[in-house]
């Protein structure tokens, strides 16, 4: 089912549900990706991309609420939005037993990230594909990164190279690409799912403080996005919500 929040029409559904629909998309001839907005999204498209990269960014083909406060604000307009992180829906896809037979890939871990999550996920075919640390769109190794993403034999692309970077990759790929699949743009999914980076405990994730635990543990690269940048959400809603354009 679609829900529009923000303008943005989340697709929602149970666990099942959306794992069947991102299998189908793997699966599918014609490639597609996968957005997650979060609050840091939310506020930027509202307010701080330039509107060519904004336009890239909902022209993404499915949205799926990754964040539990916009997941509340939804609710109290009777809207149910089924928020769960982008690196639990990987996690949910790793996990299926139906869908063994899908290969997938990574860009922008590290091999050794790569390598860790292989190890925790032995029965999937997980290919890695190279990326410099400072991809820059329009350079040389941009333009050799997105043509080795869309030749290689994957049918799930885990694109992780931070928004909105991540997101304009996959659109130079899907641009690309001719053998279909799903490329899912998800953050830090690959460094919390391979080990290399300590999630928030459970009781954080139940409370929907995960944004909290990240915080606290490298203040000095996010303080702005949670404590500054975050916040304006609120600000944003009752504005929308003053002009009826929720």
């Amino acid at each position: 089912m679609i829900r529009t929040f923000f303008d943005i029409p989340f697709v929602t559904g149970s666990i099942d549900e959306i794992v069947a629909l991102l299998a189908a998309a793997a699966r599918a001839p014609r490639t597609s990706i996968l957005v997650t907005p979060n609050v840091h999204h939310m506020v930027a498209l509202e307010r701080q991309l330039a509107p060519d990269i904004r336009d890239t960014y909902l022209a993404a083909d499915i949205f799926l609420c990754d964040s539990k406060i916009i997941g509340r604000l939804a609710r109290s307009h009777g809207i149910d939005l089924t928020p769960r992180t982008g690196t639990d829906r990987v996690a949910d896809l790793l996990a299926s037993a139906d869908d063994r037979d899908l290969v997938f890939a990574v860009v922008g871990p590290t091999p050794d990230q790569t390598e860790a999550l292989r190890g925790r996920h032995p029965d999937r075919r997980i290919l890695h594909i190279d990326a410099p640390s400072r991809l820059v769109r329009g350079s040389p190794e941009w333009d050799a990164c997105v043509a080795a993403a869309s030749a290689a034999p994957w049918q799930v692309l885990l694109s992780c190279l931070s928004f909105p970077k991540q997101e304009l990759f996959a659109a130079d790929v899907r641009s690309a690409r001719r053998a279909g699949g799903v490329i899912c743009c998800v953050g830090a999914a690959v460094d919390f799912l391979s080990g290399t980076a300590a999630r928030a405990p459970e009781s954080f994730q139940r409370a929907g403080l995960e944004w909290l635990h990240r915080l606290l543990s490298d203040p000095r690269r996010l303080w702005r996005r949670y404590l500054i940048e975050g916040p304006k959400i609120f600000l944003l809603y009752l504005e929308r919500r003053r002009r009826g354009r929720l």
